[in-house]
């Protein structure tokens, strides 16, 4: 990869990267990660969302809500799979505008693929939260604010990914629009070293909260266990009737 470095300091009229057009804006505009400002709103999809990664005794658990909405005022897709595997022990999820959050994840997918086929072994948990930091700071993907969760010889690893780059690692986390509500069910119910089953009931229990409540959230749960063998996602059949 190469490390592309505009110097914003050239004056006006200097020659060069940083050098005025006829319309006295730098060429170089607008900015990575930006758009340009047409004068009328976009509307944007975006996942809304609950989104939850959980610890384990036997690896991790992460759970998302199925929702896509305009602007969380209209339901644009019931059935969004917003956790995706890109690493052999490790998923991410998809938090914010559905495009940007996208391109992150077959960003970091690909990085993932050619660091193996280099180095002929597994990116760590660590060197992968912290190359998902860095994209997420310097990359054109919008507000995102992922999860990763993973599996590798130093442990079971949950990490949230802020949209500015920050990365944190914890037992557990939740993020998306329905956070608040889901974190109250969260805290009530979790317990170290649960079984993968026990967590992904306490985590459908949480995203269940969070869509009574938050209208970016619902329309069903998909569960990503994720263990020293590899990642498995399906939907969770009985999260409709879940008390």
């Amino acid at each position: 990869m190469f490390d592309h470095h505009f110097d914003s300091d050239l004056s006006p009229g200097q020659s060069g990267v940083g050098s005025l057009d006829d319309g006295g804006s730098p060429v170089y505009e607008p900015e990575l990660g930006s758009l340009p400002d047409s004068g009328t709103d976009r509307e944007v999809t975006e996942t809304g969302t609950t989104t939850i990664g959980i610890t384990t005794a036997e690896g991790v658990v992460i759970a998302t809500d199925m929702r896509a909405s305009l602007g969380g005022r209209f339901v644009s897709n019931k059935r969004v799979q917003k956790v995706e595997q890109i690493h052999p022990t490790a998923a991410l999820t998809l938090v914010g505008s559905v495009g940007g959050a996208q391109s992150f994840i077959r960003t970091l997918r690909a990085e993932v693929n050619l660091y193996e086929a280099r180095r002929g072994r597994n990116m760590s948990m660590q060197a992968l939260s912290t190359l998902a930091g860095n994209f997420a700071r310097g990359g054109p993907f919008l507000a995102i604010n992922p999860i990763l969760g993973g599996v590798d010889d130093d442990g079971h690893h949950v990490y949230s990914i802020d949209p500015a780059g920050g990365v944190m690692e914890d037992d557990y986390t939740v993020t998306g629009s329905g956070l608040t509500v889901a974190y109250g069910t969260l805290e009530d119910r979790y317990e170290p070293d649960m079984s993968n089953d026990e967590a992904i009931d306490v985590a459908a229990a949480a995203v269940r909260a969070a869509a009574e409540r938050d209208t970016g959230s619902g329309n069903g749960l998909y569960v990503a266990q994720i263990t020293e063998g590899g990642v498995e996602i399906e939907d969770y059949p009985d999260f409709d009737g879940l008390e």
